[in-house]
Parts: structure tokens; sequence; C-alpha cells
């Protein structure tokens, strides 16, 4: 399949905003109540597109298959991000284009957004203990495990920490 990463249209912000509820949700990561408030910021693209750069994993026919929030230094939307960091968050890839490579597409975009920005040694990331298939993603990719960084939100939502150093351009 043919995967087109691309920073998220305003038209799409709807559609990508129910991609990423519905992964949470159907992963058990979420309750589906929909008073839920975490549930209303995962469906609100535009306000993470107001403090950070939303990338889109499309197919050459517009459909949108998952996306991503890239925050660069110094961004409202980072949470665990130091100075000289870039961070990502709530990654989310649709059910129907899972295993895919969609997922590792949007990483890899993020990867490459932060090495670009001069003077930012790390990528970091922070990711539920149930996210198991993100997390062979970003084994693959060589991001490594950062306990001394893992933080909850709210008591009940543990969060684990990955970061990846970004010193050459092969890595």
């Amino acid at each position: 399949m043919d995967i087109v990463i691309r920073e998220a249209r305003p038209e799409e912000y709807e559609t990508l905003g129910e991609i990423t509820a519905q992964a949470y949700v159907g992963d058990g990561l979420l309750d589906a109540n929909p008073d839920g408030y975490y549930l209303g910021v995962l469906r609100d693209v535009a306000a993470r597109a107001a403090d950070s750069e939303v990338l889109v994993a499309v197919r050459e026919d517009g459909t949108v298959l998952g996306g991503v929030a890239f925050a660069p230094p110094g961004s409202r939307y980072a949470d665990i991000a130091g100075p000289d960091e870039a961070e990502f968050r709530m990654l989310a890839v649709s059910k129907e284009a899972r295993g895919q490579g969609v997922g590792e597409a949007l990483v890899r975009a993020c990867v490459d957004r932060a090495r670009a920005i001069e003077g930012v040694r790390a990528l970091v990331l922070s990711t539920q203990p149930a996210m198991r298939g993100a997390h062979r993603i970003y084994g693959r990719m060589g991001f490594v495990r950062t306990p001394e960084r893992d933080w909850s939100p709210v008591p009940e939502v543990p969060l684990l920490t990955y970061a990846l150093e970004l010193h050459g351009p092969d890595q």
C-alpha cells in the first residue's frame, strides 16, 4: 500500500479525531463513555494542531489511515520533553490499516522532523503498558525505555516512556 505522510488538513480533523478515539477505545485503553474528558481530547485534532504539528497517513485516494502529533522543543503540547528534545503523542492507526506499516511510517516522519531541528538531541514519547504493538515499533526503530521518566497523568493511568537519541544521519 502506498502511504503518504503529510500535515493534516482541517477537513481531515474530524476523521483523524475519530480514528484516534477509536484506537484507544477499541484497544481497551479508554472507557467508551462519550462524556469522558480524555475521549474529547483525543477527538479534538484542531486543539492539537494549534500547539503541535499533526501528521496524517493517507492513501493516494486521500483516505485517512492514522495520525500523530509532533511537538517540537518548546511546544505546549509536549508532556515530558526537555528543552533539547522533541516529542510525539497520540499515535493512532485505523483498525483497517493496522499491520501495513502505517504506524512505523508516522513514527519515522517524527524522527525525520526531530532530526531536522538544530539542537534536538532526542525524540521522546509516553505510552500505555498495553500498547504492545506500538512498543514493537519503537524497539525496531531504536527507541529505548527510560523508566526513570515514567509518569501518570492520573493515578489509574501509568505511562511508560521511551527515547531515541538523535546523533547522526544514520540513526
